[in-house]
């Protein structure tokens, strides 16, 4: 029996199969087809390749690629057709808000698939039996070991995962025809995530290198800030936009002096530090959460947007855990817009400056002797990374001489612990007795 498309509608194609086709199997070819047919393909052209088989499926480059959101779109049609396991991990995980668990319910909900998926708090499961499973690596290594029947595993922000996570995890998706799914922007070019699979990848691999210039739907806030970060400083933009490896160089002002890593929510008691720095035209609004363990900073909470209104402000900040609990000592440039904040139930206040303050909190931030930066504070961690003394052109020499820029979360930080920062005052004048939680 010869069926044409061109000729037929699809009762006409599907009456025709029911003399052919067992009920089961008629069912099934009819849920594809709805599923095609009225779910929103919004698939950039660079990602068609996905819907080829291969064993690792690598996508990394700079922000605004769309990569998360086009892999996430993926595998919600594909759980929508098939019963599949999918397993979406990455190496740190406290909770499930640090998950794609939000992206890909969003997907659902985007793509006009809700009635085929019940979405719960922890668990995502599709009607025709697919399932979703959250988890991070550090910390259920060994319970991701005992997992059997994983057909799709997504390593999301896979530039963290450690070299052992990998020579678990791998072994571990072992069912046939299995495959790995690995999204990243670079960061290292000795990363084992960047070693394993750009530089020496394996057999069967599909790597593919995407940026915004590869997302047709690339809005345009992220252009205005592409824009201003390649005017105002070209090296950054190689690594946040073109998806280079990132150097680090010796005028880095944090160099080696902070870690990002997962840690746990601080101990009910803790004195929490908050602090905020405001936005002006394309620089962002910031507000910023830490804490203090031993000798050691914490910086465990970040809000951060850009061309916020001063009416929108109290819904930010709101993103941040106890926010109107606490002081929140903030850029005193802005009067108007902290009376404005305060006014909003919001116990915030100018944080003092002087001639050499930057200097000075700089000092204090140096003398922890380490500074651990979660791994959801993406944009804190990128000023670390960049935060840089000036750098003579012609000689190289590094100056005593910090350029303002990469320094919104930090000026935050140094605002939440301006009452320790004392004027023309090294941190080896304080002692650590002096803030509450040290030990």
């Amino acid at each position: 029996m010869q069926l044409t498309r061109a000729s037929m509608n699809s009762d006409q194609i599907f009456g025709a199969l029911s003399s052919i086709a067992s009920p089961a199997a008629l069912q099934k070819m009819q849920r594809k087809y709805h599923i095609l047919s009225t779910s929103k393909d919004l698939t950039p052209p660079k990602f068609f390749a996905l819907d080829q088989a291969a064993r690792y499926k690598v996508l990394y480059g700079g922000r605004g690629g769309a990569k998360s959101h086009t892999i996430a779109e993926k595998l919600v049609k594909r759980a929508a057709r098939d019963p599949l396991r999918i397993l979406c991990t990455r190496e740190f995980q406290s909770s499930i808000s640090d998950s794609v668990h939000r992206l890909i319910s969003d997907k659902i909900v985007s793509l006009g698939l809700s009635d085929y998926f019940d979405v719960t708090k922890a668990n995502i499961t599709s009607s025709i039996g697919a399932q979703f499973l959250f988890k991070g690596l550090r910390r259920s290594i060994q319970e991701i070991k005992s997992t059997e029947g994983i057909d799709i595993c997504w390593v999301e922000e896979a530039q963290s995962i450690s070299n052992s996570s990998w020579e678990i995890l791998i072994p571990t998706i072992r069912k046939e025809c299995s495959e790995i799914w690995i999204s990243f922007n670079p960061e290292d070019e000795t990363d084992p995530t960047y070693q394993r699979f750009i530089i020496h990848p394996p057999p069967n691999s599909m790597v593919i290198k995407v940026g915004y210039e590869d997302n047709p739907y690339f809005p345009a806030t992220l252009e205005a800030e592409r824009r201003y970060m390649l005017e105002v400083d070209p090296e950054a933009y190689e690594h946040v936009w073109g998806g280079q490896c990132r150097v680090m160089s010796d005028a880095v002002i944090f160099r080696n002096r902070f870690e990002v890593s997962d840690f746990d929510e601080p101990a009910t008691g803790t004195r929490l530090y908050y602090g905020a720095d405001w936005g002006f035209s394309q620089d962002p609004t910031v507000l910023v959460r830490c804490f203090i363990l031993g000798d050691c900073l914490y910086v465990d909470q970040e809000a951060y947007g850009v061309g916020i209104e001063l009416d929108d402000l109290p819904e930010l900040f709101d993103t941040v855990p106890g926010a109107r609990d606490w002081p929140i000592p903030a850029d005193n440039s802005r009067p108007e817009t902290i009376s404005h904040v305060r006014r909003k139930g919001f116990n915030i206040s100018s944080a003092p400056k002087w001639p050499g303050s930057v200097e000075d909190g700089i000092a204090v931030l140096k003398g922890f002797r380490k500074i651990y930066i979660h791994g959801r504070c993406k944009r804190t961690a990128e000023e670390f990374r960049l935060y840089s003394y000036k750098t003579d052109r012609l000689t190289n020499d590094i100056l005593p001489i910090i350029v303002d820029k990469h320094n919104h979360c930090i000026d935050a930080i140094r605002y939440s612990l301006s009452g320790f920062i004392k004027a023309n005052n090294l941190f080896d004048d304080c002692r650590f007795e002096d803030f509450p939680d040290a030990s």
